[in-house]
């Protein structure tokens, strides 16, 4: 607590699954953000649990609201369209570190203000890599259940047409079954870590596997406890050790992974720690600036910011507060962990 005449922390309240289905990723935001708070004295932080529920995450919202200055908002973009839609309905603002869906970062102007790439966009620096093949083959896009899913999917099938490659859709559910005649393929795999887990699995035990495999649970390390073999596959995330960010505000990347490191027994965070991370550091430097909590003044402070965290760069879209800036990390299996790749 602040003493006498001392100036008043900064309350900064989170929404996250600390159980439940997301609980996985949940857990590594709050864990950034308490590594986070370890090196900020100004303000202050509470972590409510939404236990991966759309009903649990509304109540909490309203809770958090009531003393929070600055709300952060859940990790999965499934809870970031209720966490948006509930902060509309109060004439709030929250902070979306963990909702990446391109509806998601949209849909509520002048009440999301939103520090991911947005889904669309993530497989671009796969589909670059690919672009530079000296031998180009169908790419086979696997696209999971949910919502975040079809628009990472119909966001790389976009851009690879662009770029001249050649692709095939497969559905939820769908696994790949190449023809038998000699010939090769690759692989990106855009669902749930349980449904891209699943499909990595299917198609490297195919008679003839992909020649390239890419799959967005593959950007962080609990894949390599869940795929037997992980060596060679590539991952897509937010974020990854050694991208030479600076960071303008905030901790600088060596700090916060030693940090990190002090509290976990020698850990390295996953991109979730640090987007948490990151929003919160963004959140707290835009009260400041607007010297209060309220959505008319912290929108346009928010939106006019054009800097970067140790997550990388940050800007938003004026008129709806989706990224537009920070750019997806391209990451390869090596050596049993995810290296930049």
């Amino acid at each position: 607590m602040t003493g006498p005449g001392s100036a008043r922390r900064l309350r900064v309240a989170a929404c996250l699954s600390l159980s439940g289905r997301h609980a996985r990723f949940g857990g590594q935001a709050a864990l950034g953000l308490r590594v986070w708070r370890s090196l900020e004295d100004s303000a202050e932080l509470v972590v409510a649990d939404d236990r991966s529920d759309p009903r649990r995450l509304e109540q909490a919202m309203r809770r958090l609201r009531v003393d929070a200055d600055v709300v952060l908002g859940p990790y999965s973009t499934q809870l970031m369209r209720g966490a948006g839609r509930s902060a509309a309905e109060a004439g709030g603002l929250v902070w979306n570190h963990g909702g990446s869906g391109d509806d998601v970062q949209a849909a509520y102007p002048g009440h999301v203000i939103s520090v991911p790439t947005p889904a669309g966009r993530y497989a671009e620096p796969f589909l670059r890599l690919l672009a530079r093949e000296p031998v180009r083959v169908p790419l086979l896009i696997a696209e999971g259940r949910g919502r975040f899913g079809r628009q990472v999917a119909a966001g790389a099938d976009a851009a690879a047409c662009g770029l001249g490659l050649e692709t095939v859709r497969l559905g939820p559910g769908d696994r790949p079954r190449p023809a038998e005649p000699p010939g090769h393929w690759d692989l990106l795999c855009a669902g749930s870590f349980e449904e891209d887990v699943a499909t990595v699995r299917h198609a490297r035990g195919l008679r003839r596997p992909p020649r390239t495999v890419c799959a967005v649970a593959a950007g962080v390390s609990e894949f390599g406890r869940a795929v037997a073999d992980p060596e060679g596959v590539f991952g897509v995330g937010q974020w990854t050790t050694g991208t030479g960010h600076g960071a303008e505000l905030g901790p600088a990347e060596e700090d916060f992974l030693a940090a990190y490191a002090e509290r976990t027994g020698g850990g390295v965070p996953d991109y979730p720690a640090v987007q948490a991370a990151a929003a919160a550091v963004l959140a707290v430097h835009c009260a400041s600036l607007a010297k209060g909590s309220a959505r008319e003044l912290l929108w346009p402070v928010a939106t006019a910011l054009d800097t970067s965290t140790l997550f990388g760069r940050f800007k938003v879209d004026p008129g709806d507060g989706a990224q537009l800036a920070h750019l997806a990390v391209l990451t390869r299996w090596t050596s049993g962990r995810p290296i930049c790749a």
